[in-house]
């Protein structure tokens, strides 16, 4: 059995950087505006709990890092190259394969860039969230389309050759057409990389409280289900692979050999019940990355329940079977490193049966699923011996595919995918 304890000498990094110009209107992240005079001494916090980790664990391998936020991007190249470095010096680097740094568009320069290419930066996730300046002042977002694009060209102009761009479908007002636009739209600055949310009207955002006072309409939920399945439809044509249920990665060639539906006939007529529930007819096995070079690497690691370390204000670990949170404040944060003091507020063992149903419920996410030999290999049974029950009435709903090798989402059950997971936990 190989479990989340055994696999533990390699680990993917994650590095938050909680700080925003300003806070964007559906957001619930732990981010703080006001406080980029922080910076600097939360760098040097970051930089002593890296070594804090590396001492403590000894001998991990780092396999990815992330720069997530907030807003990373906000740093200076300078303070980015700092905290690569104490990384290089206090972890094992050999097998590192990915660093993605998160940026918003409207706070990158083509000498930044650059900057931030020979700091280590290998992989650029750009927040452009709609092509529409009104949706984005919606949203709250500091940027226009217009940096969006100034913002890849300036990429392409530094070398970044793996570009993700992240986009919001479903915003109050928003038309099918329109969105077919922007896809377009997002395609002609031909990123490797797309990750498209539905959004979310989380609980104290600024937008929600606009929607439920009735300033604006509630998002419509069989309009946004079309905006999905139209996605699936316009990105499968231009070449990606439809990799997890939010994640499209580009393909080289003719993108053959990864088992995805021709939803071109289901584009057209996105009501149509059998085109929505069309089900892969005997999908062979697949390894996500053997698809496209452009697959998050990192993400992959949360997708697969691997065990990955937090560093910094309100990151979270999943690590040697136990998972914790540090403290959310940046100032709680570097005030407890500085005075070395410890900063995991939370802890949770999670037990093998708990890991288990978690392994299936982000692995379902894949378009890989879960595949029996995997889950066996790590858990030492099948995934009949625990979840029988499960697979077989999932199955008999429509909403997953099981033949005994492997399971994963159906077209319709990618739609209902919280009603999947919910059932192996």
């Amino acid at each position: 059995m190989t479990s989340n304890r055994q696999q533990a000498d390699r680990i993917a990094l994650y590095i938050h950087i909680p700080f925003c110009k300003a806070r964007c209107a559906y957001c619930d992240f732990n981010t703080y505006a006001g406080l980029e005079d922080d910076i600097p001494d939360y760098v040097l916090a970051l930089s002593q709990e890296i070594e804090r980790a590396a001492q403590r664990f000894g001998g991990l391998r780092t396999s990815t890092i992330y720069f997530g936020g907030g807003t990373p991007s906000l740093l200076s190249p300078r303070q980015i190259e700092t905290i690569l470095r104490t990384v290089h010096e206090h972890m094992d680097t050999s097998i590192l394969r990915e660093v993605t740094l998160e940026a918003n568009p409207g706070t990158v320069s083509t000498n930044r860039l650059l900057e931030l290419r020979s700091a280590g930066i290998d992989r650029l996730s750009l927040g452009v969230q709609s092509a529409r300046n009104c949706e984005l002042r919606l949203l709250g977002r500091i940027h226009t389309w217009e940096d969006a694009v100034n913002a890849v060209a300036q990429a392409r102009q530094a070398g970044f050759g793996n570009l993700s761009l992240d986009l919001i479908f479903g915003i109050p007002g928003q038309t099918l057409s329109q969105w077919r636009t922007d896809l377009n739209s997002i395609l002609s600055l031909t990123p490797q990389h797309l990750s498209l949310y539905a959004l979310s009207l989380e609980p104290g955002a600024s937008l929600q409280r606009r929607v439920l006072s009735g300033e604006l309409p509630l998002p419509d939920d069989d309009l946004t289900a079309e905006m999905y399945e139209l996605s699936e439809a316009v990105l499968h044509e231009a070449g990606f692979f439809h990799y997890e249920i939010s994640n499209w990665a580009r393909c080289h060639g003719d993108h053959t050999g990864f088992p995805m539906p021709d939803l071109t006939e289901a584009s057209r007529a996105v009501g149509n019940a059998q085109a929505r529930t069309t089900v892969i007819s005997n999908p062979p096995p697949l390894i996500s990355e053997r698809v496209s070079p452009y697959i998050s690497l990192h993400n992959l690691t949360y997708w697969r329940n691997e065990p990955w370390i937090g560093m910094g204000a309100g990151a979270h670990s999943w690590f040697d079977g136990q998972r914790s949170a540090n403290l959310a404040h940046p100032r709680d944060y570097t005030r407890a490193i500085l005075e070395k003091r410890e900063v995991v507020v939370e802890r949770e063992t999670i037990g093998p049966r708990l890991e288990q149903g978690e392994t299936m419920m982000m692995g379902l996410r894949l378009t890989e699923g879960v595949s029996d030999d995997r889950f066996r290999h790590r858990f030492g049974c099948g995934l009949a011996d625990v979840f029988e029950r499960e697979l077989n009435d999932l199955s008999s709903l429509g909403l997953l595919y099981w033949d005994g090798v492997i399971a994963r989402l159906t077209d319709n059950g990618r739609l209902l995918g919280n009603h999947v997971f919910a059932r192996f936990l």
